[in-house]
């Protein structure tokens, strides 16, 4: 690792040999060794706060927890504790710098919290940083534990924190589908099945099918949530436990439950907790399912706002932005597209998900840290475009009213609804009709003298066509389909 010449320095050793390290830097010669290795993703862990947070609650909880079995001197361990709680509060974030993708299982984000925490610690001790003899990242900060139940555990807690957030955007995103079904709980609108002519319904009831489906996945994203509550810690190395006090696991829980607030649970088979990532690609499933149901929603939006004279024109998007730069005028439905791609980053990373947990080998999965990058960055992307798309879209878009109207009235699918009352043979025949000369289907059926002008109004009413309201008796069925049928010829 290169170092201005003007750069202010100390020397840590490792068992590989000596590096000089920025005297102001809270990581040590471990992280120094993966920013020379893993120049991979560009980007450092911290760009995953809640990861960098769990990091420093499992360190704290097996600070506690060592103090409490007597394998940690209390002082220390009281050192480790209240470094840890600064970087709990978002501090010292910015040393967390060691690539979000790297080889050995995630070795290098547990020592980078191990250095850091263990510098900070120094410090509140009125040390130098590097001064490991008085306080070891790896004897003290590190006891009781390994990379490979601190480094699940942490991710798990850290899903787990982002989630919520998540979950939170989620329920707003909703909310605004449910005020935009209220707002247009009185739209008449033509139905479609396979983008062809349906039955007609009411925009609001289109809407509240789009909360709806957000409804399901909150529900589904909460539960799914409780795959993350089952930690290994105690497991240390492969899930025996060894270096490990046997009280130590028991306590860490304890004291990481109280940290976190979660409902954590300890494995009960430690070894087969340690090699399974299982857990990973479930959750990570319910991810790419409310993204593909978001990106499919969106589709509708871009498809009900397309035009807006030579498209489906029903309702109007924010315009955000000039959608061209050789045609005047002209918007793109840009929010929703870009929601769009996020799915698609989903379903990309729930494949490199699933190809990680299939990749384990043995006692060991060594690659935790795409998984852990592909579950976060989907967490936050997706957080990010529900906000953008309840602020920048949904929240904004209004019905074309008129345009409405006229399709409903126009439309032959209303005829549908006349079905119980003039049989399906004789609204066959009208339905005809009505494409052939562009007529209106009420006025057909009254002219034909199948219904009366108010009965035809009565079952063509808002309430009528959308099923908002029941239908409570049949009218009899009067003229046979081929009497309508000449009728019209005469």
């Amino acid at each position: 690792m290169a170092l201005d010449a003007m750069t202010r320095t100390r020397i840590e050793t490792d068992s590989l040999g000596s590096l000089e390290i920025p005297e102001d830097a809270y990581w040590g010669i471990h992280t120094a060794r993966a920013l020379e290795n893993f120049p991979i993703a560009k980007r450092p862990i911290s760009v995953y706060p809640d990861l960098v947070r769990a990091l420093a609650m499992v360190k704290q909880a097996s600070a506690r927890a060592n103090a409490e079995i007597g394998v940690l001197d209390a002082d220390k361990a009281d050192l480790i504790d209240r470094a840890s709680q600064r970087v709990i509060d978002g501090e010292f974030h910015d040393q967390f710098t060691v690539g979000v993708i790297q080889g050995g299982a995630g070795t290098s984000t547990n020592m980078n919290a191990n250095e850091v925490i263990t510098n900070i610690a120094l410090e509140l001790a009125g040390r130098e940083k590097g001064d490991y003899a008085f306080l070891s990242p790896l004897d003290h900060t590190n006891r009781s534990q390994s990379t490979n139940d601190v480094y699940p555990t942490a991710i798990k807690i850290g899903l787990a924190l982002t989630l919520g957030s998540l979950l939170d955007e989620l329920s707003l995103l909703r909310q605004s589908f449910l005020d935009k079904a209220v707002e247009f709980h009185d739209v008449l609108k033509v139905g479609r099945t396979q983008l062809q002519d349906a039955v007609p319904m009411t925009l609001g009831q289109e809407f509240h099918g789009f909360a709806s489906t957000l409804g399901y996945d909150h529900q589904r994203l909460t539960e799914n949530a409780y795959l993350l509550f089952e930690i290994n810690m105690g497991a240390t190395a492969i899930g025996t436990g060894i270096t490990a006090h046997a009280a130590y696991a028991s306590a860490v829980l304890r004291h990481l439950r109280e940290i976190t607030g979660l409902d954590l649970e300890t494995a009960s088979d430690l070894v087969e907790s340690t090699s399974d990532t299982g857990s990973f690609m479930s959750f990570s499933a319910s991810l790419k399912r409310n993204a593909i149901k978001l990106s499919k929603i969106c589709n509708d939006l871009r498809l009900l706002s397309s035009g807006p004279q030579a498209g489906f024109g029903e309702i109007n998007l924010p315009p955000r932005q000039a959608g061209s730069s050789i045609m005047p005028g002209k918007v793109n439905p840009v929010i929703p597209e870009v929601v769009n791609q996020v799915a698609f980053s989903v379903v990309g990373a729930d494949m490199t998900v699933t190809m990680a947990v299939e990749g384990g080998q043995l006692q060991l999965n060594a690659f935790e840290p795409v998984i852990a990058h592909s579950i976060f960055q989907s967490i936050t992307w997706m957080r990010q475009a529900m906000w953008t798309l309840r602020v920048n879209c949904v929240d904004g878009i209004t019905a074309n009213r008129e345009r409405l109207g006229a399709m409903v009235g126009s439309s032959v699918g209303v005829i549908t609804a006349l079905t119980p009352f003039i049989g399906y043979s004789a609204a066959a025949a009208l339905a005809k009709t009505a494409l052939l000369t562009n007529r209106n289907v009420a006025d057909l059926v009254v002219e034909a003298g199948l219904m009366s002008r108010d009965e035809v109004l009565k079952q063509l009413s808002p309430a009528r066509l959308s099923g908002l309201e029941a239908i409570t008796a049949a009218i009899p069925i009067v003229t046979a389909a081929e009497d309508i049928v000449a009728q019209q010829e005469h």
